[in-house]
């Protein structure tokens, strides 16, 4: 295990140095809600599916004879860290404000270091390694049909690159990376990152797919500053209570990740939606938001 300063987050890059094979996915411990509250007893965790799935992947792709310092010695035990319900919090975000990996926040002891900026992509460790995950799944035809599709009780202007809701119900869908589009953006109703304006109050229910086939992707609503840092996790926490989705993982032969979050977008100004993985928005997955 080398440690390269510009590698992805040390944890993930050992698992992808021991061999990671062909494809896992994951939309967060419960896909498409905001992180649960942390669990007040490890029974509580342990009770969680997304936690259960979890267990089950690792232990059968690193259980046995696993013997990088993430898996064994004397930091971690008998790879007991990255089975942990402490580790699932850190992979996924489940009982955090969000994945310790988007923000380079290390646990003790853990060798190299987190995710520094530069050439390598998190995103197409992370994609590869949910892409098996339990989660809701729709189909390539099913994700051109959401991208291209006009939200009920919107505004579309095409040539103002915006979407205006006036109704205090919001619903809409996001495309990432959708079929046929450009990479690293986001399609909504045709467009490419548009500006979607809501009315303060409004309740908001957003379906995000991930159709890009080698990397993950999610989506926060979050403060308008957070577009131009490579980790926007570092500078900005999410705008509203329910405003996150960390990240789907790859498509597979199953279909294409999707989760939907809920919010209500209770106070007036100017945010952005962003793919929260480092270095997504400063590629150009980012949108204004605006609340009026």
């Amino acid at each position: 295990m080398t440690r390269k300063r510009n590698t992805i987050l040390a944890g993930v890059a050992v698992l992808a140095a021991a061999g990671l094979g062909a494809g896992v996915a994951v939309a967060i411990s419960s896909p498409g809600q905001p992180p649960a509250p942390a669990p007040a007893a490890s029974s509580a965790a342990s009770a969680s599916p997304g936690y259960s799935w979890y267990q089950s992947m690792m232990s059968g792709r690193y259980g046995s004879g696993a013997g990088t310092p993430m898996m064994g010695g004397s930091s971690f035990g008998s790879y007991g860290w990255m089975m942990s319900q402490a580790g699932y919090r850190w992979m996924t975000g489940a009982g955090a404000p969000w994945p310790g990996w988007m923000t380079s926040s290390l646990p003790a002891g853990m060798m190299g270091t987190a995710m520094m900026g530069g050439g390598t992509d998190p995103g197409k460790v992370m994609g590869t390694l949910f892409a098996n995950a339990p989660g809701p799944r729709v189909t390539a035809a099913q994700a051109t049909a959401l991208a291209s599709q006009a939200p009920a009780g919107a505004q579309v202007a095409v040539a103002a690159n915006t979407i205006t809701f006036t109704t205090t119900t919001v619903r809409l869908a996001i495309v990432a990376s959708p079929p046929g589009g450009h990479d690293e953006t986001f399609r909504v109703a045709g467009l490419v990152n548009p500006d979607i304006i809501v009315p303060a109050g409004a309740r908001v229910t957003i379906q995000i797919v991930n159709a890009d086939p080698d990397t993950a992707h999610g989506l926060v609503v979050t403060a308008s500053g957070a577009t131009a840092s490579w980790m926007p996790m570092m500078t900005a926490r999410p705008a509203f209570t329910g405003s996150a989705l960390w990240f789907l993982g790859n498509p597979t032969a199953a279909g294409m990740h999707a989760g939907t979050i809920a919010f209500t977008a209770a106070t007036p100004g100017t945010y952005h939606y962003l793919c929260a993985v480092p270095g997504h928005a400063q590629k150009g997955m980012a949108g204004t938001f605006t609340v009026r």
